[in-house]
């Protein structure tokens, strides 16, 4: 039965691309401003909701301003979670560029690719350069990897130079944290119910292999902590940005949503 239904939801999902993709390349040849993003953020919402991905936000996230985004990172499924909430475009590894299918789709959200190479560099600096002065905001995971969600890895300090950019004195950055509360219907507990969601490091898990898994579970309920943002013309030093958000981030991954919501704390909680 679990298995029928996993069939359901990736044929659902494959519609969903056949019927998203040309509308969003449409879109494209006219404008890749702001409304450049609402057929992807529909697109995400409709795949959290076809993956029961269920998401609970703490905190208001920061929309009336052009904002980077930094927060953990556990797995691809953070993405039609945190693009369901956000309007911006993705930062990821070059290598995402040339995943199939997920690669396409990525395109079609505006994601910047960046590599570690230094022949690179520049040409990424520039394309992004491009991206903040056109008052695009941008959504980056700062561990340069994914983990299973019991920490977070120290920030590369170097991701955080384009929030001290001349263009970027208007700019905000808003940490996140992305908390899992309960897979397959239960808290997970173990290595192997973590990873249910998680896809990270140190698993060898082909990534068709584990959406087939996760496609198979009852879904996934997740906390978007965000935190109060932070003007970043306020810094001139990338290491204690890049501490500063941590250290939110890191905090925010041990926070229990039920006590934000007893103790009356200022962070609106609400679930979609």
């Amino acid at each position: 039965m679990r298995s029928l239904i996993a069939s359901i939801k990736l044929l659902i999902f494959g519609l969903l691309v056949i019927i998203v993709s040309p509308l969003q390349l449409l879109v494209l040849t006219f404008t890749k401003g702001k409304h450049a993003y609402d057929v992807p953020c529909l697109w995400h919402k409709a795949i959290c909701s076809v993956m029961r991905i269920r998401i609970t936000i703490v905190g208001p996230p920061a929309r009336e301003y052009q904002t980077l985004y930094v927060g953990n990172h556990l797995s691809y499924l953070d993405i039609p979670a945190i693009g369901s909430i956000i309007k911006g475009s993705f930062v990821a590894k070059k290598d995402v560029e040339s995943w199939p299918l997920f690669g396409f789709l990525s395109r079609l959200q505006q994601t910047a690719f960046i590599s570690r190479s230094r022949e690179d560099a520049g040409k990424e600096k520039n394309a992004l350069d491009v991206m903040l002065r056109d008052g695009k905001s941008l959504i980056l995971f700062p561990e340069g990897t994914s983990t299973d969600g019991q920490t977070v890895l120290p920030f590369k300090s170097s991701l955080f130079s384009i929030a001290l950019l001349e263009q970027a004195q208007h700019l905000y950055v808003q940490p996140f944290t992305v908390t899992v509360n309960a897979v397959n219907g239960k808290k997970p507990e173990t290595q192997d119910e973590r990873d249910i969601y998680a896809w990270h490091i140190n698993m060898d898990t082909p990534l068709h292999i584990h959406l087939w898994r996760f496609a198979k579970s009852r879904g996934a309920s997740i906390t978007l902590h965000f935190h109060p943002p932070i003007l970043a013309s306020g810094y001139n030093d990338r290491k204690v940005l890049a501490k500063l958000c941590h250290d939110h981030v890191s905090k925010g991954l041990y926070q229990n949503s039920s006590e934000i919501v007893t103790t009356g704390e200022t962070h609106a909680l609400y679930r979609r």
